[in-house]
């Protein structure tokens, strides 16, 4: 059995955990604080839980009304009320809602409604299932991906498209990135498809809160499927357009830093770090995405071809934008790229094609950022350096300046 409870109050969220082990040791308990993490997405239907248990009242929130708007969405999931309020009956009942008195908790009246609960939410998934319309929202393009259910498409790319998609075993959201096609030539993959694939194997590898969480990979005869952790939050870019603050921006800069240190200590170069790639969790976390152009050292045969350029022109390296051998030293070159664009709202460099912008970051100067943020110019010197050896080492070494600089600014030293 797997349940989410909404509950603010830690000390009854305690209760029925408690509750539940002498009941069933081995149900999963998800507990959601509706005044941190706020109400649930809309497109959430609660496919992975046996139920949803919604705590009578909240500091701002009544479980009630929580549960007529739950209740209002076709094949949510099983919604058990625990209130206090006699008079809540009256209005629950009727939107099919179980009711249970906060005191009936310790009692067999409470395991009996989640027993029903649990039948109940067993026999409309198997009907859902072997539904016409069941099946038809399991399918993602042209590909049929059971256990997912497909909400809306995100993006489109030119090897796959990226769909928002609810996952019953994850109990979550998910972002599905489903390649189009299978292309196989003499027996091999092509290299856009083994790309796709590599991604999962060097995320699965790297365990770190700084890079994407991958829940499944899936293959058939014509597509491949990633599902991966979903961001409401969006990305970086889309947070940089709104403006960032020194603060904020030496914090992301840091994450991304340390991200960066986990990937390198893995044998990876992301190879394609950019905002668009940075992607924004609820607390303001960051998590790197998109390692289909990453190099894995611990792969035989890497999948690009030497000389060949890969990645983004405004934010490549000058060794990478040439097709010269590249280290993690380049990854930083993207990073400070990606500081300065926080700090000056602008890129360091602008042309009207990409090998002018090639050219411009192996031969122009070190941009300067504005007066205000010139105690930040040091860090920023050593991240843009022309030559990888006048670079930072390495990631770790980065963070530390960075975090140097974020607690001057904390204090108030130099920095607005």
């Amino acid at each position: 059995m797997r349940l989410l409870l909404i509950e603010e109050d830690s000390r009854r969220c305690a209760e029925i955990r408690q509750r539940l082990a002498s009941w069933r040791p081995d149900t999963e308990l998800v507990v959601r604080d509706p005044v941190l993490q706020g109400a649930l997405p809309t497109e959430f239907l609660a496919q992975g839980f046996d139920a949803v248990l919604l705590a009578g009242e909240w500091s701002g929130g009544s479980g009630l009304a929580w549960a007529k708007e739950l209740a209002g969405r076709t094949g949510f999931a099983p919604i058990v009320l625990l209130s206090g309020r006699d008079s809540a009956a009256y209005e629950a009942i009727p939107l099919g809602v179980f009711l249970v008195a906060r005191e009936e908790v310790a009692h067999e009246r409470f395991t009996q409604v989640l027993a029903a609960a649990e039948h109940r939410q067993s026999f409309a998934r198997a009907v859902w299932r072997t539904s016409v319309a069941g099946r038809d929202a399991q399918r993602f393009g042209g590909a049929f991906i059971r256990g997912y259910r497909h909400i809306r498409r995100i993006a489109t790319g030119t090897v796959s498209d990226l769909y928002l998609g609810e996952s019953e075993a994850a109990g979550t959201l998910v972002a599905l990135k489903v390649a189009r096609d299978r292309h196989v030539e003499h027996g091999e993959l092509d290299d856009s498809f083994r790309r796709f694939l590599q991604e999962y194997a060097i995320v699965q590898r790297i365990r770190s809160p700084g890079i994407v969480q991958l829940y499944d990979l899936g293959v058939s005869d014509e597509h491949a499927w990633l599902v991966m952790e979903y961001f409401p939050a969006g990305d970086l870019r889309g947070r940089m357009r709104a403006g960032i603050s020194v603060r904020r921006a030496l914090f992301h800069s840091i994450a991304i830093a340390r991200a960066l240190e986990a990937i390198h200590h893995a044998g990876v170069l992301h190879r394609d770090l950019k905002p668009g790639n940075v992607m924004l969790r609820d607390d303001g976390s960051i998590a790197l995405i998109d390692f289909g152009l990453s190099k894995d050292a611990a792969l035989v045969k890497d999948v690009t071809d030497h000389g060949m350029i890969f990645g983004t022109p405004h934010y490549m390296s000058p060794e990478q934008g040439h097709g010269e051998p590249i280290d993690g030293r380049s990854d930083l070159y993207s990073l400070g790229v990606i500081l300065f664009e926080m700090l000056a709202r602008e890129k360091p460099y602008k042309a009207d094609n990409p090998m002018a912008l090639i050219y411009k970051h192996r031969k122009e100067p070190v941009p300067r950022l504005p007066e205000a943020f010139e105690p930040i110019q040091p860090i920023l010197d050593r991240l843009l350096a022309k030559v990888p050896e006048d670079r930072f080492a390495d990631a770790g070494e980065a963070a530390v300046a960075l975090e140097g600089a974020l607690r001057r600014v904390l204090i108030g030293e130099g920095v607005t």
